[in-house]
């Protein structure tokens, strides 16, 4: 089944309109490709985590030994958060002609909402310190994995590509 705009209810398609979804496209990245990507994403965030850790740690020596420092305790968060944007990729791939657009609006939207986390430990009593450099990790496997994805899996051009 082929969906379009006009299939949603009158009161949604404005806000389909401005997020750029008009399910108009039937071309896809190479699922090899994806794969490529998303392991690029994965192997590219992690070692952005291990390097802001040490960069963090040095900088701010206090944060040595913090929990959320661990590699067992950002890692799981980060595979989890990486798979689902590699997940996310091909989906907005078919939702909009413009999934670069839609992707990086989404991904910012994403992190932001991620450093919600980080707000409320800093709250319960986390270093400041600390939690600057959780956000950095953030906005980090962000950008890693919107860029490894958009350039390692792109739509392929043409009218006819699949």
């Amino acid at each position: 089944m082929n969906l379009s705009a006009e299939q949603f209810p009158r009161a949604v398609r404005p806000l389909l309109g401005l997020l750029h979804i008009d399910f108009a496209t039937r071309r896809q990245p190479s699922t090899l490709m994806v794969l490529v990507a998303s392991l690029v994403a994965l192997i590219g965030s992690l070692a952005a985590d291990i390097l802001l850790v040490a960069v963090g740690t040095r900088v701010f020596p206090s944060t040595k030994g913090y929990v959320h420092f661990q590699f067992l305790d950002y890692s799981r968060l980060t595979v989890i958060g990486v798979i689902v944007a590699c997940v996310g990729w091909p989906l907005v791939t078919r939702l909009s002609s413009t999934p670069r657009w839609l992707f990086l609006r989404l991904a910012v939207v994403v992190t932001v909402v991620l450093f919600a986390p980080d707000v409320y430990i800093w709250y319960q009593g986390s270093s400041a310190t600390a939690v600057v450099v959780l956000v950095w990790m953030h906005v980090a496997i962000a950008i890693v994995t919107y860029y490894s994805l958009v350039k390692l899996a792109p739509v392929p051009r043409g009218r006819h590509a699949r």
